[in-house]
């Protein structure tokens, strides 16, 4: 669906055109964010970053066909929404610098939700994330998909990913914020993932068709990002790291920041955990979300919440593996963790506590035979996961919060 005025796609298109100067501009000064640098009016705009080609940009303008332009949108089955229209998210105008036009790919219905219900969960986190981050971004975007409220992330690598694809095995609202145009998969790994995303939720970006991603336009997408959601999550960051720049966003505009918990070892969750220690809200599971967006208890608006793994574990005709596989589900009719046994029990607490073989058959009891044989059949239930060293470990899903 276009639905955008001519003034609009003019100035999305404008961004398009200065998207390469504004990256010079920035890569002069050193920098990778302008704030305030998009809030500009054109003329000014212009000014500040086109330089030398300032009339060559002033005649594109002159130039532009706005008929053209939604041509071409319906030609390549894309759509675009200003913010005149009633289907602009309303939570970005709190934004300073609130994107004109929004480009969109997909189902652009899931970029707006009924007034009585709060907006998205942004899900974010590093590129480059453990196997715990990757496991917890899935999770909480499954959780988050089957109670019916829409996951917003970046399409990235690691964290990102993990979480988009969460929520598309639940059969969730799926929203992808790029930092390139809506029709240019980025990173290109992730093109057919981004091609379920456009299937059965929506891709987004403030820049026109055919652009490609520039440096400065990341955080400029995370600004975006963080005006959609009503709680922007970090699963697992550095300190530094880029992802944190959304819950910087989220934080200006008065919204709810979460993290996860994580190892204090650990480098991966050096960022998340400051969060916490700063004051973020703590996040182990959907439930936690849904408690914040729609009070404790609450099964959100689908009116169900998987409380643990679910499903067969094999992904759905034409599905995406990605880099990383997903938890393991336990199939529907075995045990959630706190009704097993207490053998099993115990064995999976060895496993949490970290011990190896000889601690499991100490702690639980079992020879050595019993025991292996057991941990594999905790391993095909979902129970357990395998690490890289060739161990075990209990999936997040299965972990009792003590």
């Amino acid at each position: 669906m276009i639905d955008a005025c001519d003034g609009c796609l003019r100035r999305g298109y404008l961004i398009g055109r200065l998207a390469g100067a504004i990256a010079g501009l920035l890569d002069h000064r050193r920098r990778r964010r302008a704030p305030g640098l998009l809030a500009l009016e054109e003329d000014k705009l212009i000014a500040a970053v086109a330089g030398d080609a300032a009339d060559e940009v002033q005649a594109f303008l002159e130039a532009f066909d706005p008929m053209a332009a939604r041509e071409r949108l319906d030609v390549l089955s894309l759509g675009a929404v200003c913010r005149h229209a009633a289907g602009y998210p309303q939570p970005l105008l709190d934004l300073d610098d609130p994107p004109a036009v929004l480009f969109t790919a997909g189902a652009s219905g899931e970029l707006t939700r009924p007034a009585a219900e709060p907006a998205a969960v942004a899900l974010v986190g590093t590129r480059n994330p453990s196997p715990y981050g990757l496991e917890m971004a899935y999770e909480l975007g499954r959780g988050l998909g089957a109670a019916g409220v829409t996951v917003v992330s970046g399409l990235a690598l690691g964290i990102d990913a993990a979480a988009h694809r969460g929520c598309i095995d639940a059969g969730g609202p799926a929203v992808a914020v790029l930092a390139g145009g809506p029709d240019v998969p980025y990173p290109l790994t992730n093109r057919r993932l981004y091609g379920r995303i456009r299937a059965g939720g929506t891709v987004i970006s403030e820049l026109p068709p055919g652009q490609r991603a520039y440096r400065w336009a990341f955080p400029a997408r995370n600004r975006i990002m963080a005006g959609l959601a009503a709680v922007t999550v970090v699963v697992e960051a550095a300190n530094p790291s880029g992802s944190l720049i959304t819950s910087v966003f989220a934080a200006d505009l008065g919204r709810t920041v979460g993290a996860v918990p994580g190892r204090v070892t650990s480098r991966f969750s050096a960022g998340s955990n400051k969060l916490l220690a700063d004051g973020a809200r703590v996040v182990t599971c959907a439930q936690d979300l849904l408690d914040e967006l729609y009070g404790v208890g609450s099964p959100g608006p689908r009116g169900a919440v998987p409380q643990g793994p679910r499903g067969t574990g094999e992904p759905p005709a034409g599905a995406d593996p990605g880099p990383a596989s997903p938890p393991h589900p336990v199939p529907e009719g075995h045990s959630p963790a706190s009704a097993l046994d207490p053998v099993r029990e115990r064995v999976l607490d060895a496993v949490e506590a970290g011990l190896g073989i000889d601690g499991v058959c100490a702690h639980s009891g079992l020879p050595a035979k019993e025991a292996r044989a057991l941990l594999a059949r905790l391993e095909a239930s979902g129970h357990l996961r395998r690490d890289g060293l060739g161990g075990y470990r209990r999936s997040a899903s299965t972990a009792r919060t003590r």
